[in-house]
């Protein structure tokens, strides 16, 4: 079984970036969506987002997925390519089913974000 597949039902994943100006590790709660060995998150603060400013400084960071942690190499995904289309699509189809108002504009406006990890878990 995928990563993919084990993880599909799960809501949230926890992100761990390297604060920019404290050094210290921060973490938040974020939906995503998983495409082979690429975990894709959007932000909705764009690049105002404290924890994207922490990566684009230091893009090594921590994901833990349910029981299983990996380490990766975050990045933004470049504007109007086909895997930003990909992760726009992806998010809003997992979340807006169970979601009570219309993520449309989340989807369009949001930033995607991959995380390319080592498809070794350290569980």
């Amino acid at each position: 079984m995928t990563l993919e597949e084990r993880h599909a039902a799960e809501q949230f994943c926890y992100l761990t970036t390297v604060g920019r100006v404290t050094g210290n590790p921060h973490e938040i709660e974020i939906w995503f969506g998983l495409v082979g060995n690429t975990l894709y998150i959007l932000s909705g603060g764009r690049d105002r987002s404290d924890w994207v400013k922490n990566l684009a400084n230091t893009p090594s960071v921590g994901v833990r997925v349910a029981d299983i942690q990996m380490t990766g190499v975050a990045r933004i995904v470049r504007e109007g390519s086909d895997e930003d289309g990909q992760a726009r699509r992806l998010l809003r189809a997992k979340y807006q089913p169970g979601y009570s108002s219309d993520l449309s504009e989340w989807e369009r406006n949001a930033l995607p974000i991959a995380v390319d990890f080592d498809p070794s878990p350290e569980a």
